[in-house]
This record gives structure tokens, C-alpha cells and sequence, in this order.
């Protein structure tokens, strides 16, 4: 059955490429395809550059700055058609690496200067040489440009959340169970600390990579000119393209860094998972309402409803995200011996793996913005468990010598239905000093908050 181009989105087989592909256009470009292609050419037309720069290479002199200029306007002006163009001669030559290098040959051809060059196009280079370098570029200008971004709009919403509702106070549940109260703006604020120390991991990660030949030995390089130090060059050579340099490999880059990376993400992920889900649990409950969105739909059949999908969705996403990061930051470092293909194509999944990530940021951060705080719902939960003051007042208890402080209070309030004037009659028949007396008396859970406020505030504030 044929099929137009404008319905290509409905023959993706990765709703990253299909149902989603408008809520991620801005990391399509770097993940893709196109996007390794495309790096692929900057490090082989960089490395040429570097051979040019290198004064005992003399069979490559200096390049003039029309031939600069001639080569910045190849990477400049590459396009999905040259990307295109490279997958044909790839057709061929049944090698996308080597389809790369022909590609440029092809390019280089009609420029005279350039043209004499041609055979140190990927001179000394394994593919590995080339890939390693544009997976690493690929990777950071994702992580740069896309992913640290989205990580930080969240990370600036929670701040947000945590300052506006420092002072609002809400029950606690551990276990599930009510429990000591705290605020809202605090519980955020918990999030958003941890979320902010995976993202300094994330953004430190040192991005590696090499250049040293076919076993990692500079073989074929020290063979053709001895008198270069290469690995000099080739630091100077990997650093140039703003990558950390590696000394030490077989004939792949071992990948470790990429899995520091992951894992750092798959960190990240599982705390956004977290606050998914918990958010959906306080939309249950109703401490929050959600804002209406015209004509949007929550059920097929029930009309009341207003489903919390955005941040459904989100967990949905991070799973399949992590699972795919987990598999590739466990997979990638392991290669028999000097290498062996399996990292080729489990690399080729990178995107989706960042790709469903960026996703689940995005869905997240609609459903943040969809949220309103019910704050009659989070008083009445609170005035409706006064029993969570049991630790307050056995706590006190025990700074003034009261015996079994502890056992007094399971004694009154352990599966029994306790309210405020139970409390305050059962205060009233302690021996504590009369003004200890009348602070516990007019206790009420919700200023039993402690520093709650204080923290959310100081992580509000940067």
C-alpha cells in the first residue's frame, strides 16, 4: 500500500519519530541520523584541518583561508540532502564510514588546493577514530543544548513551587499513613535539592576521545611519520573539538564516560519519577486541582473527568528511558578484546534514550503547569488528624522527666479517634510547668511544622 510523504510519521516504528516527533524538533537534528553524519563530517574535515597545522606533515602544507573558508561552508551549509547523498554511496560501499570519507572526497574534488589533498582525508583513521569523536560531540551538544536545559526549567519550577508554598502546611504520610506535618513548599523543596546535585553530575561528566589508529597504538601514524609526536597532535587534535582527550584505548574509546553520563540521567529520570508519581497521588487525594484545558478530554465515557496524563505520560517515558540508558551505560564499556562490533549498533540507540527522557521532562513540566493548589483540602486533612501531635507532646514529655512518655501517648491515640479537645484534657493532666502547658495546649498540626518553611525558603532562594 503507498503511502504519501506527509503520513511517514504514521509508518515510524518509534513514536520518538512518529506520535511525538513536534514535542522533541530541537534534539532531532543532534540524535539522528543526520545528526551522526553530520558530526561525522566535522571530525573528518577537522582532522585534515589538524594534519595542515602539523609542520612536519609537509605532503599537507597550511591551508590558505580560501580553502578554510571552503571547508567551515561545507560543515556550515551540510544539509539533510548531503546527509542523503552520503547514505547513497554508503549504498555501495556497504560502509557508512567510508561512504563519509568519499562523500568529502567528492566535495573536495573541484577546489584545486584542496583536491591534491584528497588521500589524507581520514588518513590513519579507523572508523572508530571518527565515531568515537562524533558520538562524544553528538552527545554533549544534547546534553548542552537540550537536556540541561529542560533540566533546568524543572529544577526552576520546583524553586518556584517551593518559595510560593513554604508556609502552607500539609500532613505528611509515611507508610502512607498520616504523619508529622510539614509543608508543601518543603516536600518540593526535597525534590528539586536532589534533582539539582544529579544535574552538577550530569553536567561534569568529562566527554572523552581518541584518535590513536586501529588498536590504539598510533601504529599506522608512527609507521608513516615518525618524527611527529602524536600523541600530542592528537590531544591537541580532540581538545580542539572540546572534548576531554583519552591516551589509553583498545581500538574503541571504552565508552566509560557515556556511562557515567546515563547513569547520571537514569538518576535524574528516577527522581522526576518520583515526583510523578507523587504529584498524582496528592491530585488524588485533592490537595491539588488541575487547570481545565479547552476541549480536552479525560475519559472516553465519563465526562467529569480530569485526568492527570501529563504526568502519566511522564512515567511511562522515564521508564522506557531508563531502560534503554541502563542497558546502554551497562552494555557500551564491554568489548571483547581490542573490539568487536556490538557497541556499532547498540550506539544507534542513544537518541531514544535521551529522546524519551527530554520527553518526560517536557510532559512533566505541562503537568506542573496544569496544577493548583487546594489549600481548604490540605487545612481540613490536617485539623482532621490531631493525633499526628502525639510526638510533639511525648517528645516535651521526656525533657521534663515524665516516665513513659512514649507508651502514655500510644496508649491514647494508637487506632483511636482523637481530636483536639482530647488532647488539651489529656495535656491539662501532666506535670509540666503552666506555660509548657498552654503551648501544647494550643498546639495545632498545622503549626506543628519545625524548620519546614526555613528549608523550602533557603532552597527557593538558590
Amino acid at each position: 500500500m503507498p503511502f504519501a510523504p506527509e503520513h511517514a510519521s504514521l509508518l515510524a516504528i518509534s513514536p520518538l519519530d512518529g506520535r511525538y516527533q513536534s514535542k522533541i524538533d530541537d534534539l532531532r537534528p543532534i540524535v539522528s541520523e543526520f545528526g551522526l553524519i553530520r558530526y561525522r563530517v566535522i571530525v573528518e574535515i577537522r582532522w585534515l584541518e589538524a594534519l595542515a597545522a602539523a609542520p612536519q606533515i609537509t605532503e599537507v602544507p597550511p591551508l590558505s583561508d580560501e580553502a578554510r573558508a571552503f571547508l567551515d561552508r561545507l560543515l556550515d551549509d551540510f544539509s539533510p540532502e548531503d546527509a542523503a547523498a552520503v547514505r547513497a554511496i554508503e549504498a555501495t560501499t556497504n560502509h557508512d564510514v567510508k561512504a563519509v570519507e568519499y562523500w568529502i572526497k567528492d566535495k573536495l574534488g573541484p577546489n584545486t588546493e584542496l583536491a591534491a589533498l584528497l588521500e589524507f582525508v581520514h588518513f590513519a583513521c579507523t572508523s572508530e577514530d571518527v565515531n568515537n569523536l562524533s558520538y562524544a560531540l553528538m552527545l554533549r551538544d544534547a546534553r548542552d543544548e537540550v537536556v540541561l536545559p529542560e533540566i533546568d526549567r524543572v529544577i526552576a519550577a520546583l524553586r518556584q513551587m517551593a518559595g510560593d508554598f513554604a508556609d502552607l502546611p500539609m500532613l505528611s504520610r509515611t507508610h502512607g499513613q498520616p504523619a508529622t506535618p510539614t509543608t508543601l513548599g518543603k516536600e518540593i523543596a526535597n525534590v528539586g535539592a536532589r534533582m539539582l546535585r544529579q544535574r552538577e553530575q550530569i553536567a561534569s561528566v568529562e566527554m572523552l576521545g581518541k584518535a590513536n589508529g586501529a588498536v590504539g597504538s598510533y601504529a599506522a601514524h608512527a609507521i608513516t611519520y615518525p618524527e611527529v609526536d602524536w600523541e600530542a597532535h592528537t590531544r591537541n587534535f580532540v581538545e580542539s573539538l572540546g572534548l576531554t582527550w583519552n591516551p589509553m584505548t583498545t581500538q574503541i574509546e571504552p565508552h566509560d564516560w557515556i556511562a557515567e553520563f546515563f547513569h547520571g540521567l537514569v538518576r535524574f529520570n528516577t527522581i522526576l519519577l518520583d515526583l510523578a508519581r507523587d504529584l498524582w497521588s496528592y491530585i488524588s487525594i485533592g490537595y491539588f486541582k488541575q487547570k481545565l484545558v479547552e476541549g480536552e478530554v479525560g475519559s472516553s465515557t465519563m465526562p467529569h473527568k480530569v485526568n492527570p496524563i501529563d504526568f502519566e505520560n511522564a512515567e511511562g517515558n522515564l521508564g522506557v528511558a531508563n531502560a534503554i540508558l541502563g542497558h546502554l551505560a551497562e552494555k557500551l564499556p564491554v568489548s571483547r578484546w581490542q573490539r568487536d562490533l556490538s557497541d556499532s549498533t547498540t550506539l544507534r540507540n542513544v537518541g531514544l534514550g535521551v529522546g524519551h527522557g527530554v520527553l518526560a521532562i517536557r510532559s512533566a513540566m505541562r503537568g506542573l503547569g496544569k496544577l493548583a493548589v487546594d489549600p481548604d483540602r490540605l487545612a481540613t486533612d490536617l485539623d482532621q488528624n490531631q493525633a499526628v501531635l502525639a510526638e510533639a507532646i511525648q517528645t516535651v514529655m521526656r525533657r521534663h522527666g515524665i516516665e513513659e512518655p512514649y507508651e502514655k501517648l500510644k496508649s491514647l491515640t494508637r487506632g483511636q479517634e482523637i481530636n483536639a479537645e482530647t488532647l488539651r484534657v489529656f495535656v491539662d493532666g501532666l506535670e509540666l510547668p503552666d506555660d509548657v502547658k498552654a503551648e501544647l495546649g494550643g498546639l495545632t498540626p498545622d503549626r506543628y511544622v519545625g524548620l519546614a518553611a526555613e528549608l523550602a525558603k533557603r532552597f527557593a532562594a538558590g
